[in-house]
């Protein structure tokens, strides 16, 4: 039950700030209200959805504000992942990082069909091979943190839909990875932050040019 609501939250199924009523979250997944209170108890320790007394729980809302607080954190965290990465992943993590690299590089961002939009099995590749750089820390406290960081990302890519024309996206990931590779972590957290903030500047400029959200058609 968790999985699948977590999916569908992170599928963009669900408005930003939109209440999520045990009604019809029950006929939906043919649950009762104790698992899926469980389930979005879940999701509120992961930062997709939050709780409000006597309110219930809603999707996680979208604001500038959040975005930036959101990217400071996200980098301070996989900045010190990747760091212990560098410092402690053998050549099964190597290994494991360049494969995801390879898979990234090779999976097309955009959707063929109208209108376009970042494609899932893209976003399961990016995913992937942000975890890959910092599976290596040997924290999986950090890891769990970082993960749940990452998914409010991916929230704010899927609802505000931005575009990059001119950015090297691939150019970045490759910069990142070399720099791992090289285990040169000042460079390696240098690239990783200035990939956060890119994105986070594109996603603030959507942000601030749209007097509200919709979710993408799918």
């Amino acid at each position: 039950m968790h999985a699948q609501l977590r999916a569908e939250v992170l599928g963009g199924i669900f408005e930003p700030g939109e209440r999520l009523k045990f009604a019809a979250l029950a006929e939906r997944y043919g649950a009762s209200v104790s698992v899926l209170r469980e389930a979005l108890t879940r999701l509120v320790e992961q930062g997709l959805v939050t709780a409000e007394t006597n309110v219930g729980f809603r999707v996680m809302p979208v604001s500038i504000e959040d975005l930036r607080d959101l990217t400071a954190t996200r980098i301070d965290i996989e900045s010190l992942a990747l760091r212990y990465s560098i410092e402690r992943g053998g050549v099964e993590w190597e290994s494991d990082l360049v494969a995801c690299h390879h898979r990234l590089e090779r999976t097309p961002m955009l959707t063929d069909d109208a209108p376009v939009r970042i494609s899932d099995d893209w976003e399961a590749a990016h995913a992937a091979y942000h975890s890959a750089l910092i599976a290596g820390c040997e924290s999986p406290r950090l890891l769990s943190i970082a993960c749940g960081l990452r998914d409010a990302a991916g929230l704010y890519r899927r609802w505000s839909q931005p575009r990059e024309p001119d950015r090297d996206v691939a150019g970045e990931h490759r910069r990142i990875l070399d720099a791992t590779l090289a285990r040169d972590a000042d460079a390696a957290t240098e690239a990783l932050r200035a990939h956060f903030q890119h994105t986070a500047d594109i996603l603030e400029s959507a942000l601030g040019g749209a007097e509200h959200l919709r979710v993408p058609a799918r």
